[in-house]
């Protein structure tokens, strides 16, 4: 049985749905517990990572999934934020702390990349929501094609920042995907929920399709392999930045060239969108003698 099709089963016979209300605090007996169920995950989290043959690991991450299902099980775990876990893998949370996000990636034979995630709810009982990356099935049209949890574009995320528009909120996840053998992706993601159920993907983004008709519904960033590339959010600026990309070889169709120009372009939130900001640092020329002035920007660069 392929391993995303196991990780999903143990999510899902693992659910319970109450109607949402948040979490009270963790009774003393059950936060020791956690305290030795988290000593254990670290553990497996150690074998999934590390284990000396590739094809072992997604074995290992099978047993750290039932492990941390089982944990989580216990009455509002939400409020357990497994201090030792989390440096190891992702744990995430939006400013309203509405919910959080396990997050995880491991690399298979093959040097297959493979994103696993999981979003807990603050219930009492356990509502946890399993994310099953699909990103190298969804393929070219990643930007246009809206997703739910069971098809994923798994990333490994960083941050999250929260917008509103007609009433809903989206929680614009930023991401590294590195699945690909010659590129890398960085993604905003934006994500709402719609009842019980989560989307992925909105129209959002003031940047019309290159395949289809309408606007981008998520902003994928590919660039080559061995460079670094800045995708991330200035809170002092209230905008998301990013470097503007040129290909190496001069063909924008070979993504895998793209390496970063120098310079950035952004987006800044109005009008219930994200719209697009060419030359967001402008390019300072200088006479004989003249320094720099300060980049307007004080987020650091990732």
């Amino acid at each position: 049985m392929p391993t995303r099709i196991f990780v999903l089963l143990i999510f899902t016979i693992s659910f319970v749905y109450p109607r949402f209300s948040f979490a009270q605090g963790l009774k003393p007996e059950d936060r020791q517990l956690m305290v030795k169920k988290e000593d254990s995950l670290v553990q497996m989290a150690d074998s999934m990572f590390n284990a000396y043959l590739p094809d072992d690991r997604p074995r290992f991450c099978e047993k750290f999934v039932k492990h941390l299902v089982a944990a989580l099980k216990t009455e509002n775990s939400f409020n357990y934020d497994f201090p030792l876990l989390r440096k190891k893998i992702n744990l995430i949370y939006p400013s309203d702390k509405t919910f959080r996000v396990f997050n995880w990636f491991i690399i298979g034979g093959d040097h297959e990349v493979r994103y696993y995630g999981a979003i807990q709810m603050p219930t009492q009982s356990l509502k946890l929501i399993p994310l099953i990356d699909h990103s190298k099935e969804i393929g070219e049209n990643a930007e246009d094609t809206m997703l739910t949890a069971p098809k994923w574009f798994g990333a490994l995320y960083y941050r999250i920042v929260e917008t509103e528009a007609d009433g809903v909120r989206y929680y614009n996840f930023f991401g590294l995907n590195s699945s690909s053998l010659v590129s890398n992706k960085k993604v905003v993601d934006p994500m709402y929920f719609d009842g019980n159920e989560v989307v992925f993907g909105a129209q959002i983004f003031n940047v019309k399709s290159e395949t289809k008709k309408g606007r981008i519904k998520r902003y994928i960033m590919e660039y080559k392999k061995d460079v670094q590339a800045s995708l991330n959010w200035d809170e002092e600026a209230k905008t998301i930045y990013f470097d503007k990309l040129v290909s190496q070889s001069n063909d924008p169709n070979r993504k895998y060239t793209f390496v970063p120009s120098g310079q950035y372009d952004g987006f800044r939130w109005g009008g219930g969108q994200w719209n697009y900001i060419q030359d967001l640092i402008p390019v300072q020329t200088f006479k004989d003698g003249e320094a720099p002035a300060p980049r307007p920007l004080k987020g650091q660069m990732k």
